[in-house]
């Protein structure tokens, strides 16, 4: 350490120019670095989740959970294995040990998974595997309302802006919320099916046969190939009616002999109000590892673009900014850091009592804050509230080495009569050792929080 600081005291044109590349650097790096309010970590938990509609939780346990559970439990690293068996789902969730990795866990997980599918149940859905990704969150919520049938709403939500927002750099996917989806139902009249012999799994397989879209080939004319298909897709409701089911005699019964379709909407599910009224929400996510702040401001500019080209009775409101809080936070830790480099500098000054020496400290504080910046882009670092706490917590010790060693200098000038070149060499050189084995023990301190995840 004395060397080094000889050489600055020796070179100072050299020891202000590698200040100054330092500072330029860090305030380079500084305006690239994201926004976040939390640090991107890799939590090691899985989700298994399986559907059996009209199932009982008994049914559920028997047929699906404890299955499930036999396969996954011989993964090595299990920390923790639990299960909720509910009507009609299964949920079962698997803890590992904090040095395993998410993604090979989670394709471990599939893996066993996949090895018991075929002894669910038929009625069951397959399975859905998650990892447990706090980077991958809801950021922004969007309401769409308007003087519109809900269904019409939903349309506006789901062509205009979802498809539109879903291109958008760092967004993950783009989930609605309390819509109501067109369907066209098939009521049956059970007496009507019975006097016909009609069943409805014939009914089923019936709507299945005659409402396909299936290739058809290709036609050759000379040079140029044309490629076929079969329009069997079905979106008027009169021509579900016309469907035959099978044939009694001579007869051909249609749905429209035992029933009728119905162009409607689909069962609501979930429910969206905007100042009580009925609404759609767009619940939008980012990807795993993106930054918040960045996304949300990409997402707001589009969105402010889709806006002007929607109907004049439909608006849509941001109801919830996840981007607003994190850079409050993020400001107000700046803040604190700036008021802390303050009134470090009037301490120094209330007890040296000396300009000079004032100047000398309030000077080391953001440059060696500012420097810190360059090491936190390459290592692909965020500015969180652990980052910008642990930036904090080192105004402290670079105060107290800059005290320490002017301090020392300081009375080699006043009692001895050093010059100041000399004493500021000798000085440092004296205590070079000391303030480098405090500086050490502090790291001792806080450096093993770095390896928790080895623990």
């Amino acid at each position: 350490m004395h060397k080094l600081a000889e050489l600055c005291v020796r070179r100072p044109v050299f020891a202000t120019m590698l200040v100054l590349s330092l500072t330029v650097v860090g305030i380079y790096s500084f305006i690239g670095l994201g926004v976040d309010f939390f640090p991107n970590i890799d939590i090691p938990v899985v989700a298994v989740s399986v559907s059996n509609p009209g199932a009982s939780a008994e049914q559920i346990e028997t047929e699906i959970t404890k299955k499930i559970e036999g396969a996954v439990n011989t993964i090595s690293g299990i920390n923790e294995l639990r299960s909720a068996s509910m009507e009609g789902q299964s949920q079962v969730v698997i803890s590992f040990v904090l040095e395993k990795n998410g993604d090979v866990a989670a394709q471990e997980v599939r893996d066993k998974v996949n090895l018991v599918v075929g002894q669910l149940p038929e009625t069951a859905r397959a399975p859905v595997i998650q990892k447990a990704d706090p980077g991958s969150s809801p950021i922004i919520q969007v309401a769409v309302a308007g003087a519109r049938p809900l269904r019409e709403i939903t349309q506006f939500a789901d062509k205009e802006i979802k498809q539109r927002l879903e291109g958008i750099s760092g967004v993950g996917q783009v989930q609605l919320v309390g819509g109501s989806d067109r369907e066209i139902q098939v009521r049956l009249d059970p007496d009507k099916m019975r006097s016909f012999g009609i069943t409805v799994p014939e009914v089923a397989a019936a709507l299945r046969q005659q409402n396909l879209t299936l290739p058809a080939g290709r036609v050759d004319q000379g040079a140029r190939e044309l490629t076929l298909r079969t329009m069997g897709k079905i979106t008027d409701p009169a021509q579900f009616n016309a469907i035959p089911i099978a044939n009694r005699g001579d007869y051909v019964v249609r749905i429209s002999d035992i029933g009728e379709a119905v162009d409607t909407h689909a069962e609501l599910r979930t429910a969206s109000l905007l100042n009580g009224k009925p609404a759609v929400t767009l619940v939008i996510t980012k990807q795993s590892g993106q930054n918040t702040v960045t996304v949300a401001r990409a997402v707001k500019e589009r969105l402010a673009t889709i806006v002007a080209t929607l109907p004049s009775d439909l608006h849509t409101t941001i109801v919830d900014d996840q981007s607003l809080f994190t850079e409050a936070s993020i400001s107000s830790i700046e803040e604190h850091l700036v008021l802390g480099s303050v009134l470090a500098s009037v301490v120094i000054f209330l007890f040296l009592a000396n300009i000079r020496t004032t100047l000398i400290a309030a000077v080391a504080i953001p440059t060696s804050i500012i420097s810190t910046f360059a090491l936190m882009k390459v290592m692909g670092y965020t500015l969180n509230q652990v980052t910008m706490l642990a930036l904090t917590l080192m105004v402290g010790v670079v105060i107290d080495d800059a005290i320490i060693v002017l301090e020392n200098i300081y009375r080699y000038i006043e009692e001895k009569g050093m010059p100041p070149f000399e004493a500021a060499i000798k000085g440092t050189k004296e205590i070079g050792l000391a303030v480098m084995a405090t500086t050490f023990s502090l790291l001792a301190v806080f450096v093993p929080v770095a390896f928790m995840a080895a623990w």
